[in-house]
């Protein structure tokens, strides 16, 4: 497809994928407003079913929070894409979070980030879920997101172009 795009004109667009299981929503549909109101950029977000963080794309880590609740990876492709698993659970300070992977780690698609209880924090009163969201989304002429639907790890989510 890319020698296609290439000889017709068209973008060669780079894939993000589902970070963890769930339903992926509309990135509006996050209550704090960083993240519903794109302040950090554009992105979606995802309602977790079971509890662990894989690498969206070949990447790199590039800042994992010591509590385990989010994590910030720069793709091969430029993209800069920050996973943060839950709302203001920071407040925990990496209670019901195991973090696997460090920063400067060099990941690839599918491989184990972050393990997380997702019933003890929901049961501790924090909303579970998960924007994944592009710090970068304004160098990207094209933007497309794959929501409304159950996804599993690695189902394509976000398709960007330059």
């Amino acid at each position: 497809m890319g020698i296609f795009k290439k000889l017709f004109g068209g973008k060669a667009m780079d894939s993000i994928c589902a970070p963890v299981t769930g339903e992926a929503v509309a990135i509006n549909q996050v209550s704090d407003p960083t993240f519903g109101e794109e302040i950090l950029g554009k992105g979606i977000a995802i309602r977790p079913t079971e509890g662990k963080v894989y690498a969206p794309c070949d990447a790199t880590v590039d800042m994992m929070f010591e509590t385990g609740h989010a994590v910030s990876l720069i793709a091969d492709c430029g993209a800069e894409i920050l996973v943060h698993v839950g709302l203001d659970t920071v407040n925990l300070k990496g209670e019901h979070y195991h973090v696997i992977a460090k920063n400067g780690d060099k990941v690839k698609k599918g491989d184990l980030l972050i393990e997380f209880d997702h019933e003890a924090i929901a049961a501790a009163g924090y909303d579970i879920i998960t924007p994944v969201v592009i710090c970068n989304s304004g160098d990207y002429t094209t933007f497309e997101t794959h929501v409304g639907k159950n996804v599993t790890a690695g189902d394509v989510v976000i398709e960007l172009a330059k």
